[in-house]
């Protein structure tokens, strides 16, 4: 269906230039195609930082936070968007989900920055999506998820389950041999309904699961989870525990005396982030499914790495989350200099919409119908330097499939249908930014 033209309704949205598809960010350039539209008033562009920096989730959310103030910092060096300087505006949620809501709404209503970069947890995303919604803000997500989601103001630049667990389910079971799973996460949506994809693939693939348990974010005792695992039979643990309870994991399971040859924990969420906190020696062995590793060898990740190590200290490590952080700070930086203007509804459904860029991973670009990203699909197995040994790769990127084709055959979300964009417009006194499918 042909794209409808919506600079009918967009409501302050300027001339459309030349885009900067294709971008590499080797040297972090900013080489935009530069329009002259008029810069919206200000001397700086705001943009909210929103990832914890205390509570229980901080040990990945930092990293978060830390990439994206590189890249504004770098996107400023080269001159900024529409020769304004790129100004943070940061807020820390402290892993609290009602925290997360609040300074959303402070972010949107009070600072009135152009984007927002932020959240983790899928949780803290659904918590702040109405205020998104309610507000018509944007909101850029950089975690992988569980997907069976479209919001017009949000656009997720982390890997959906097509990206991540459809190669992933069955590699462990026809490389590794493993069919037998034990499913333990935390206790909130991403988990409960990652392993409800993971048993439609067990089903589809010829694996089992014998069983599926959950604990409380922030839980980190788990001798009792370990010796039921012990004593049940699995051949494999498919891990979707988060934040510290990933470090307290791992190291208990081989306090156990419990390795990966023998069994191996399989996971779409433990980072180099997560094995720097509990030591190399804890998560040795041990997969994980992701679209990013530091270990990624190309020129743009080479330089990636050692900008970041330069800024943050030798010691520290990238990761699969924070990368999807850094290069949507690009795209909207990208958006806002295509678009020519911060108006909200011209970033959502102008500026941001196949937007790409070559990030550390490789070329990854904004689907133009779905507002999530096409994503490289990659299987690591942690080393001795506590980073991973990239075993299997994907031969191109992947595009997002929001909606699972096992749960849901025939879903799926298209902004570019003229129907729902009439249905969006913001001068709708009933609209909702998130689709009904």
């Amino acid at each position: 269906m042909a794209k409808v033209n919506r600079r009918t309704f967009l409501k302050g949205s300027a001339g459309i230039c030349a885009g900067a598809a294709g971008m590499s960010l080797t040297e972090a350039p900013y080489g935009f195609v530069k329009n002259f539209a008029k810069a919206q008033e200000g001397d700086t562009i705001k943009i909210g930082i929103l990832h914890s920096l205390s509570g229980t989730i901080a040990i990945i959310e930092r990293s978060l936070h830390n990439a994206e103030l590189l890249a504004i910092e770098e996107i400023n060096a080269k001159g900024g968007v529409m020769g304004k300087q790129l100004e943070p505006v940061i807020e820390d949620p402290q892993s609290m989900v009602q925290i997360f809501n609040d300074k959303a709404k402070k972010l949107l209503l009070e600072d009135k920055v152009t984007a927002v970069l932020g959240c983790y947890t899928s949780a803290s995303r659904q918590s702040v999506l109405p205020v998104f919604e309610q507000y018509n803000g944007l909101l850029l997500y950089p975690t992988l998820y569980e997907a069976q989601e479209c919001s017009k103001n949000c656009f997720y630049t982390g890997a959906v389950p097509n990206q991540q667990l459809d190669d992933f389910v069955p590699w462990i079971i026809n490389t590794l041999g493993r069919k037998k799973f034990y499913l333990i996460g935390a206790n909130y949506i991403y988990p409960k309904e990652t392993n409800r994809e993971v048993k439609a693939l067990l089903e589809k693939h010829g694996g089992e699961y014998v069983a599926e348990e959950y604990s409380p974010l922030g839980h980190t005792e788990f001798s009792t989870n370990i010796n039921k695992i012990a004593a049940s039979g699995c051949d494999v643990v498919f891990s979707t525990l988060v934040g510290d309870q990933v470090v307290a994991f791992y190291k208990q399971f081989r306090q156990f005396g419990i390795t990966a040859d023998v069994l191996p924990i399989c996971t779409p969420i433990t980072t180099e982030q997560e094995i720097l906190a509990m030591g190399a020696e804890n998560a040795l062995g041990h997969y994980t499914s992701f679209n990013y590793f530091q270990s990624v060898d190309s020129p743009e990740n080479d330089s990636f790495v050692q900008r970041y190590k330069a800024k943050y200290g030798e010691d520290e490590v990238t990761n699969a989350v924070m990368e999807a952080a850094y290069f949507q700070t690009y795209l909207l930086a990208q958006a806002i200099e295509s678009a020519g203007t911060t108006d909200t509804d011209a970033l959502i459904f102008e500026g941001l919409p196949g937007q790409e860029l070559v990030a550390p991973q490789g070329k990854v670009k904004i689907d133009e119908k779905n507002h999530h990203t096409w994503l490289w699909a990659r299987i690591g197995q942690a080393n001795e330097q506590g980073q991973f040994d990239v075993v299997w790769k994907s031969e191109d990127w992947i595009r997002p499939d929001p909606w699972v084709d096992l749960l849901y055959p025939n879903k799926d979300c298209d902004f570019t249908d003229p129907s729902v964009m009439e249905r969006l417009k913001t001068d709708d006194p009933n609209r909702s930014g998130t689709i009904d499918l």
